[in-house]
C-alpha cells in the first residue's frame, strides 16, 4: 500500500505557538501553497482520501479537489494540552524541562506525549492495513507528527529520530506499507 502523506499549509499563528489540537486558521499563503502542492499532485491517483478533523487539513483536501475525505479524528496533530496557543519561549518549569528531557514518553500537561500520538496513528495505519487491499493508494491530509509517526510505522527511521523526519508545509511524503 502507498501512502500519501500530505502536511496542512502554513497556519496563521505566530512561530514558536503550540497549536496542535486548536483549530487555527491558515496563513495568507494558503492560496499560493495549495496551488503548489496540486500541480505535485497532478497525475496521482488515489484510492482512499482520509483527513484530520482540523480545517488546515480539511481546507487542503478540499482544494486540491477532495471534497469528501474521509475524516478521522486519529490524524489530529499532537495534543498540546495546557500548552495550547502559549509559545514555546513563553513555557517554564519542571513539565517543561521534563517534556525536553524525554518528550517521547513525557506527555505535555493535559496533552500526550509523541509515543502516545505514534499510537493513535499505528493504529489508524493498522486499520487500513487490515482493511484495505495491499494495491490502495491513499492519500492523508493531516500534520507534521501524524506524518513523522507514519514514517516511523513504515520504517524509515526509529521513533527516536523521528522528529528529523518533519516535512515542511504543504508537502508530500511518500511511504509504502508493507502487506
Amino acid at each position: 500500500m502507498l501512502l500519501h502523506l500530505i502536511r496542512h499549509t502554513s497556519v496563521g499563528v505566530p512561530q514558536g505557538t503550540c497549536y496542535g489540537w486548536t483549530d487555527v486558521p491558515v496563513s495568507e499563503t494558503f492560496n499560493a501553497e495549495a496551488a503548489g502542492l496540486r500541480r505535485r499532485l497532478e497525475g496521482l491517483t488515489f484510492t482512499h482520501v482520509y483527513s484530520s478533523p482540523l480545517s488546515r487539513a480539511l481546507l487542503l483536501a478540499e482544494a486540491c479537489g477532495y471534497t469528501h475525505p474521509v475524516v478521522d479524528d486519529r490524524l489530529r496533530e499532537m495534543h498540546m494540552g495546557d500548552w495550547e496557543m502559549r509559545r514555546f519561549t513563553d513555557l517554564h518549569g519542571p513539565a517543561l524541562q521534563a517534556y525536553y528531557n524525554n518528550y517521547i514518553d513525557t506527555p505535555t500537561p493535559d496533552g500526550e506525549s509523541f509515543r502516545q500520538l505514534y499510537g493513535r496513528v499505528a493504529s489508524f495505519l493498522d486499520e487500513l492495513r487490515h482493511t484495505l487491499p495491499a494495491d490502495a493508494s491513499v492519500a492523508l491530509f493531516c500534520h507534521g507528527g501524524p506524518i513523522i509517526c507514519a514514517q516511523v510505522y513504515a520504517g524509515v527511521a526509529p521513533l527516536e529520530r523521528g522528529y528529523e523526519l518533519m516535512p515542511a508545509y504543504a508537502s508530500l511524503t511518500t511511504v509504502e506499507l508493507a502487506g
